[in-house]
């Protein structure tokens, strides 16, 4: 799901680990984000560098993105770790902020770095490259475990990490089946044990793609100004469960189709046949008890699912039907939607900027 800085996300419930005093649920997060775009901080000092940071990260250990007094937080242990790196204290800035339990796969942020000499204390030298700085931060990361450095850029002054992002994609992982969850997918996915109907759960999404008041999906604490958004896209994909090894039977299935590939590319055009090889995901063919061996877990569906996750979860079990979608979102009251979807599905995956 690609979304403008107007969009609204799902509501997602409170983590255990989550300090009283700061919560909010992801609603509120990419509210937080886009509302009241004031202005930004004066600029550093014309001798200091400022760079650009993606950083990925798993959110079951942090307590939110944001810093915190004696909670973990990724700008903490980020601010920590450049502060070993360049000898002096930082102040770093996300792009979005994200709860506790809450994943990236791309966060923003940035950070002014002022280098100075540690041979001649005092002596301002040229800035780090950008290599440079993403290697050596990574280094002080690498105990920690769950958070990374993956790209680095170099950028003006008045380069807001928060107020300069044009879109930001959400993605939430849904773990459909009976089947207990996998440790691999523990905090990872939300496993919903029925089965989910992706027809209707598509079908849900066009009620609710466009210009809407969605105040039926907003956080109770929701401190965004006005519930009117534009919503895009919304979309539900099935896509092959992970981590992901193929099967025996699959990896036969797939050395058979190479094997016709190759003896098909040895005969002219006009001897080849019409037709067509469709190769499965492997996310629901292999759960018969005949085809798995002793040991073989079964998987479940996954289904990767863009805002309003709780709605749709509900529209997939048969909870809610299309129409009842349509009267949650004209109900225009928090008490119309369905339960919250919980945080370890949901995953920040990119947010877009027009890079100088």
């Amino acid at each position: 799901m690609t979304e403008n800085p107007k969009h609204l996300l799902d509501r997602v419930s409170e983590s255990p680990h989550r300090p009283s005093k700061i919560a909010k649920t992801a609603a509120q997060n990419l509210s937080n984000d886009e509302e009241e775009q004031q202005e930004a901080p004066m600029g550093p000092s014309p001798r200091t560098q400022r760079y650009l940071v993606a950083i990925e990260y798993i959110g079951t250990r942090f307590s939110g993105s944001q810093q915190q007094p004696n909670f973990r937080t990724v700008v903490g242990v980020l601010e920590e770790a450049f502060h070993k790196f360049i000898g002096q204290p930082v102040s770093i800035v996300c792009s979005s902020r994200t709860d506790a339990g809450v994943h990236a796969l791309s966060n923003v942020c940035h950070v002014d770095i002022q280098r100075i000499s540690k041979r001649k204390p005092g002596e301002v030298l040229p800035p780090h490259e950008q290599t440079v700085v993403r290697r050596a931060v990574n280094h002080f990361l690498q105990n920690e475990g769950d958070i990374m450095v993956i790209d680095v850029r170099c950028v003006p002054a008045d380069f807001h990490a928060r107020f300069k992002a044009q879109e930001r994609t959400y993605f939430y992982r849904l773990l459909s089946g009976p089947e207990p969850l996998s440790t691999f997918e523990r905090d990872r996915a939300w496993h919903v044990p029925e089965e989910l109907d992706i027809l209707a759960m598509q079908e849900a999404c066009k009620i609710l793609v466009g210009h809407h008041d969605f105040s039926s999906f907003r956080a109770a604490g929701c401190q965004a100004k006005s519930p009117i958004r534009t919503l895009d896209e919304l979309t539900v994909s099935e896509v092959v469960s992970t981590p992901y090894f193929p099967s025996i039977v699959e990896r036969r299935q797939n050395n058979l189709i190479m094997e016709d590939l190759h003896a098909s590319s040895n005969k002219s055009e006009s001897d080849l046949p019409v037709s067509s090889i469709s190769i499965g995901n492997g996310a629901s063919g292999f759960n018969g008890e005949a085809s798995l061996g002793f040991g073989i877990r079964r998987r479940h569906r996954c289904f990767v699912v863009r805002l309003l996750v709780g709605v749709l979860k509900a529209v997939g079990t048969g909870n809610l039907t299309i129409s009842d979608v349509e009267r949650i979102l004209n109900a225009k009251s928090v008490t119309a939607a369905s339960p919250m979807a919980p945080p370890c599905g949901l995953y920040l995956g990119h947010v877009k900027y027009d890079l100088p």
